[in-house]
């Protein structure tokens, strides 16, 4: 998805459509699809300014939110684990089933890191720690 157009365009179609100019007039001068003129006349007439749109997708709670604290006591029981252990006592215990990296992003979300220990053995600690 491409970026919202600057506000300073915005503005300065606001500007032409409030001294007279129709939509497509303040477009066509300002080479703006028909498309984005449709949008922003309402727009102006309705809120007195042609704000951009949130765009992408809406930020939600996930699948793994429902068990987080079914996570966070898997970990603690035993600190030395890696992704695929969570993953699959959730399978088990859920029949929930997510990919690895969503497991990893949940738990970077909550502040634990993959923390290197003197030695090959690694724990997963709150990163406060």
């Amino acid at each position: 998805m491409s970026a919202p157009l600057p506000d300073v365009l915005r503005a300065r179609f606001q500007q032409l459509f409030e001294e007279g100019l129709s939509g497509r007039a303040a477009a066509l001068r300002l080479k703006l699809s028909p498309a984005t003129r449709a949008r922003w006349g309402p727009a102006i007439r309705r809120t007195v300014q042609a704000r951009e749109a949130p765009q992408g997708r809406p930020r939600g709670k996930g699948k793994l939110d429902p068990h987080h604290s079914f996570l966070i006591e898997r970990i603690d029981q035993d600190g030395d684990i890696t992704l695929p252990e969570p993953a699959g006592a959730l399978v088990d215990a859920t029949g929930v089933q997510v990919h690895l990296d969503a497991i990893g992003r949940f738990l970077r979300k909550l502040h634990y890191k993959y923390k290197r220990m003197a030695g090959p053995v690694g724990k997963s600690v709150p990163s406060g720690v």
